[in-house]
């Protein structure tokens, strides 16, 4: 790879990481305004673990993710205005609005869906590795899932088939410390990478906070899949900022503000990333505010355009759920 290649892939890393960020900022603002319907769960603080992973990946590479999506769904491409307009369930939105922030999907770039159960996506990705292997195709999958999910059944089921058939999918263990108002350490006996392990498959785990060591980690492991090396296994160690949800202000009584400052002071992964880049002369600090403040108004100029878009019609609240309307009534019970 060529320096100059290398500096447009890290300058696009950086600026996903910050499109993420920006986007978590401006939709936590929405949902404490009241604007926003439902309940989300931020990513904030977990930036490089989407963006490491997702720019390894082709656009025909799927993604299956989580209730936090937001940063897989802007990592895999999608836009800040189509997903405004899907969380304030708007029509434009990539769902019509009908899925709101736990259910955005995108086939046009690999994006199968998050899912609000957690580990629900998790049969669905290893069923995506199936599908590419019975086509001939070189595609990888890769599920994103939280600690809280290696304690779902389905995970050992899938990794079960996923190992005997070396499917190519990379199951992706976003450890980010808690499982809802749990420690992990609490809940998840013994080492979460032996739980793959066992299954015989290669794990390993990561700092989830250096986007280029999980870049580089990812890269090697999807060409190894594309290769029936699969699958593999990452646990990639992070941190949310935010509550499990929007409405988890008062953290206080299951971990400290020292804690949370620890994290924000000494290994966000925007603000180590970006040091890096001006140690190393890859961009200069006048750039990178440049650049910071144009995804901050491709930002606001998407919220104003999804407040001011128009909701599905109420005609259509039946609409996409059967994919043949006919065909299901026909087979329902009379």
């Amino acid at each position: 790879m060529t320096k100059k290649t290398n500096t447009e892939d890290y300058l696009r890393m950086y600026r996903q990481m910050v499109r993420i960020r920006t986007f978590e900022d401006n939709a936590n603002k929405l949902y404490l305004s009241a604007k926003m319907p439902g309940l989300t769960h931020m990513y904030s603080g977990e930036e490089a673990v989407a963006v490491g992973i997702c720019e390894a990946l082709k656009v025909t590479d799927k993604i299956t993710s989580t209730h936090r999506g937001h940063g897989h769904c802007v990592a895999k491409g999608a836009a800040f205005r189509e997903m405004f307009c899907e969380l304030l369930g708007k029509e434009e939105g990539y769902c019509r609005g009908k899925g709101g922030s736990m259910h955005i999907a995108d086939q046009s770039n690999g994006n199968l869906g998050a899912n609000a159960i957690v580990g629900g996506s998790m049969g669905i990705a290893t069923g995506a590795a199936f599908t590419a292997r019975l086509l001939g195709k070189e595609d990888v999958t890769v599920c994103f899932f939280g600690d809280g999910a290696t304690a779902q059944g389905l995970m050992y089921e899938v990794m079960n088939m996923a190992a005997l058939w070396h499917l190519p999918v990379i199951y992706a263990c976003e450890n980010n410390g808690y499982s809802e108002y749990t420690r992990t350490e609490e809940i998840a006996a013994g080492s979460i990478c032996a739980r793959a392990e066992a299954f015989g498959i290669e794990a390993h785990q990561v700092d989830g906070q250096d986007v280029l060591a999980v870049n580089a980690l990812t890269r090697t492991l999807v060409e190894r899949a594309r290769k029936g090396e699969g699958p593999f296994f990452l646990e990639l160690m992070t941190y949310r900022y935010h509550g499990h949800h929007v409405g988890d202000i008062n953290r206080e009584y299951y971990r400290s503000k020292d804690e949370e400052k620890d994290w924000k002071d000494n290994r966000d992964p925007i603000i180590r990333f970006r040091s890096w880049l001006v140690e190393e002369g890859i961009a200069g600090e006048d750039e990178i505010e440049a650049m910071n403040e144009e995804i901050k108004a491709d930002a606001t100029a998407a919220v104003e355009y999804a407040l001011a878009a128009r909701y599905p019609d109420v005609s259509e609240v039946d609409m996409h759920v059967y994919t043949d309307v006919t065909h299901a009534l026909a087979r329902s019970p009379a």
